[in-house]
């Protein structure tokens, strides 16, 4: 695949030129227009080893996205020091938190504070069932925010008394997934995108062919966001004690206008200022007006966790594959082809590691670096170890890829997966160069093929055969792949395929996964299968660095790699809705090869 397209793609810098020159264009048009929003970690800790006082409350609060492992997330710039410095405590150590305050004698209680998250619905599922269990010990949670959109109102719903600020609301009104759409820019631009993809349902490359949805498209989307829907409907149905078809008419209507509103609905218990929260606090705990509550946050008691979990000599290595798959050794957040083939090969000299847990929540990427995964995988079964896959938010496309090898595939119910099927973008520039600029160019060459594809000139009728051919032989290997992988013919992979993606409940009917489940459902089956269930330590894959030591290796330009300062200035200016448009076209712009990704985001709540 990378031969293909290194030799045919290698004089293409349509990719950078002509991407460039578009995103500069789409943001002359947009930066002035989207208002800035700051995202903040999962929690901030400090320096300092925090003492957990007896009669404690575990402060949660939540303003920005979780990662599945603690710090794997992008490099900021070196200047955003706040961020820098404060610890984003990941999916499966939060989880592992609120299971140790459950039994925890000084642990009294949670509070809640919310307002704005950034969840995907699997995150936000697996997290409001550790608070359900933590709920179970008879022990109190209280949520208050200043408003709750509906991530953060859907994981407060699982709490005793949920407070609202007088000027809130609770911004309730369903589900919907908007997609740029920019091939009427590019027409007017005189850019030509040229696309090569396979599978009706692969949907990637539709905001470069049309000015609106596929009826393909509308149906797959409208699919999976009514699964997403449901769940969530009918997890806050049981909380709060309101019927889902009720719920459902309460956000068809847009009822809840202000926080009266709510209250009347009962979707809040209380509507109070932050104060009359904090004297409910105390109240509860049996404290005086005039003392402190003594508080520890998420971050801080994560301090409290073990690296490694269990005992004994065997291992389980968990290896979360988190982000986009891309090739190379990628930057933290990201799935590097290079650098995960290499974690998967040094597990696998392990002689001590039995079993390999795949924790993955990605969308795709490089066909290429996907393959250098599976790959990887394979040797690491043909040893003898055992490969579970588990999927997180999204494990679709390439994601899908490095998951369908494994021994035992879970997802949770409304798990994004799917999305077998590849694409590939090449744009061109020639009526934009022309028309506006009034350059041409012109060629002089010995064979059919030998100037190579150029952003300068549309590709040939030969030429977009020879990369359709490509494209159509990824796509075939994707099919054996999943096809072995799973145990189902070529013929009935094609027929869940086509780009298409599920919800995992479905995935489960249509045979691309094993169960229903989540991160420790997949460590315990991993244990069974690799008959070490009595006693094994469970390690974590990649090693990620403390924010203070990637600070300093950033600053003195030492192995961590720096993501550039605009990208920083870009968030800041545009916002998180914003950003995740300009991160989308910015991947675009760095693709290589034939792509197995999702390029649209998933809604989050």
């Amino acid at each position: 695949m990378k031969t293909f397209f290194g030799r045919l793609l290698a004089s293409c810098l349509g990719s950078t030129i002509a991407g460039g020159f578009l995103l500069f264009l789409f943001f002359g048009l947009v930066v002035g227009g989207i208002g800035s929003a700051v995202v903040g970690a999962s929690g901030s800790s400090s320096s300092k080893s925090t003492e957990v006082k007896n009669n404690s409350v575990l402060h949660l609060k939540l303003t920005g996205a979780i990662p599945e492992q603690t710090n794997n997330v992008p490099m900021g710039s070196p200047l955003d020091l706040e961020f820098k410095t404060g610890k984003s405590v990941g999916l499966y150590d939060m989880v592992r938190c609120l299971e140790k305050a459950k039994d925890d004698n000084k642990i009294e209680g949670i509070y809640m504070d919310m307002s704005a998250t950034s969840l995907g619905s699997a995150t936000a599922s697996i997290l409001r069932e550790a608070l359900e269990d933590f709920k179970s010990s008879g022990k109190f949670i209280y949520a208050y925010g200043d408003s709750y959109t509906q991530g953060a109102y859907y994981l407060s719903s699982v709490a005793d008394s949920i407070l609202l600020h007088p000027l809130g609301v609770v911004d309730f009104r369903g589900f919907g997934s908007s997609i740029p759409f920019f091939k009427g820019m590019l027409d007017k631009l005189g850019v030509k995108m040229q696309v090569f993809y396979v599978g009706k349902f692969k949907s990637a490359t539709e905001p470069y062919r049309y000015d609106k949805m596929s009826e393909e498209n509308r149906l797959q989307v409208h699919e999976y966001l009514d699964g997403l829907y449901e769940h969530f409907l009918n997890d806050i149905s049981k909380s709060r004690n309101i019927t889902a078809s009720r719920l459902h008419e309460i956000a068809d209507a847009y009822e809840i206008r202000d926080a009266e509103d709510a209250l009347n609905l009962k979707f809040v218990d209380r509507v109070a200022y932050r104060d009359e929260m904090i004297d409910l606090l105390k109240f509860q705990l049996g404290l005086d007006s005039d003392e402190k509550i003594p508080t520890v946050s998420i971050a801080d008691y994560s301090e409290k966790l073990k690296k490694e979990v269990g005992s004994g000599s065997d291992k389980v290595a968990v290896v979360f594959a988190e982000g986009g798959i891309e090739d190379g050794n990628g930057e933290a957040g990201s799935i590097g082809g290079k650098k995960y083939a290499k974690i998967i090969r040094d597990i696998r000299q392990d002689d001590d590691v039995k079993a390999i847990v795949m924790r993955v929540n990605s969308g795709g990427g490089s066909a290429f670096a996907s393959d250098e995964i599976w790959r990887e995988i394979e040797l690491a079964k043909a040893q003898g170890i055992t490969v579970i896959a588990t999927m997180g938010d999204v494990a679709a496309s390439g994601g899908y890829y490095i998951s369908c090898n494994a021994d035992a595939i879970l997802a949770e119910p409304n798990t994004i997966t799917g999305s077998i099927g590849v694409f590939g973008m090449i744009p061109s520039a020639e009526a934009a160069l022309k028309e506006k600029l009034g350059v041409t160019f012109d060629t002089v060459k010995t064979a059919k093929f030998a100037t190579g594809i150029s952003p300068f000139m549309n590709i040939s009728a030969d030429e977009g055969e020879v990369i359709q051919e490509g494209v159509d032989q990824v796509y075939d290997i994707f099919l054996k792949r999943v096809s072995e992988g799973r145990g189902m013919t070529k013929e009935a992979v094609h027929e869940v395929a086509q780009g298409r993606v599920w919800t995992g409940k479905k995935a489960l009917e249509l045979g691309l996964v094993d169960q229903l489940g989540g991160l420790e459902d997949a460590i315990s089956l991993a244990a069974e299968k690799a008959d070490i269930s009595d006693k094994y330590k469970v390690v974590q894959y990649p090693k990620t660095k403390d924010p203070i030591q990637a600070l300093i290796e950033q600053l003195t330009g030492q192995e961590v790699a720096k993501i550039p300062l605009k990208e920083d200035i870009i968030k800041s200016e545009l916002g998180v809705e914003g950003y995740q448009w300009y991160k989308m076209l910015k991947d675009i712009q760095s693709q290589k090869g034939v792509q197995a990704r999702m390029l649209y985001e998933v809604p989050k709540m």
